[in-house]
């Protein structure tokens, strides 16, 4: 075969290769990956669905809650209207995951300690024996801040409610492993109109730095 021939194929065959890849990402924006009106440059995160309108989107929002903090504050949606925040779930005496995520959340903490727009919410899984006088023992282990990173305690269904209806994640009890609980790695980065935008790895180092710059990303919107 002459050069001037394998030159055209060369060229045929990276021609069909950049169509294939156009074509590829065409697919993934039109199957919901598009900009949305008010979608911003996060994804939101949960079932949509269209308004009664016909034009807008309902999209899935974090509900009503009501908790008590490691200083015996109540807590609920009322103190979060208006602000970005992280919430994560956990439970004091665990000794696998939950060390690391509560360092990788101090990491968090840092970050915004002085934004009045960002909170942290970290909800037990173990509210039986995570009492407000726990919680705040384990706060001061990790630096958590008064105002600003809430270690949360509560009725058990409504925690494990909460993290299966609102943020889309596991918490549940008795399944079997040695610590005898089983909640998520994420931490769920939600937006002033209680939408998940973001889940991360809590136990992953480069996915908080993510999820740092993802919080400066929503921020702009």
């Amino acid at each position: 075969m002459q050069a001037p021939q394998i030159a055209q194929i060369v060229s045929l065959m990276r021609k069909t290769q950049l169509f294939f890849i156009s074509a590829f990402a065409l697919v993934l924006f039109s199957c919901g990956t598009e900009p949305k009106k008010n979608a911003g440059l996060l994804p939101v995160i949960g079932e949509r669905q269209l308004a009664p309108n016909g034009t807008d989107t309902i999209y899935h929002t974090v509900g009503n809650f009501s908790f008590t903090n490691q200083f015996g504050e109540t807590v609920s949606e009322k103190n979060t209207s208006g602000k970005i925040y992280v919430a994560d779930f956990f439970f004091a005496s665990c000794q696998s995951i939950c060390p690391i995520m509560s360092k990788r959340m101090g990491r968090l903490q840092d970050a915004f300690k002085s934004d009045p727009e960002f909170l942290i919410l970290s909800h037990t899984v173990n509210p039986m024996n995570d009492t407000v006088e726990v919680l705040n023992e384990y706060g001061k282990k990790y630096g958590a801040l008064k105002g600003k990173w809430n270690l949360l305690t509560g009725e058990k269904k409504k925690i494990y409610d909460i993290a299966r209806d609102g943020y889309l994640v596991n918490a549940l009890q008795d399944d079997g492993t040695p610590e005898g609980f089983l909640h998520s790695e994420l931490f769920l980065l939600i937006d002033k109109q209680k939408r998940i935008r973001g889940m991360y790895d809590g136990t992953d180092s480069m996915q908080v730095e993510k999820l740092i710059s993802d919080v400066k990303v929503l921020k702009t919107e």
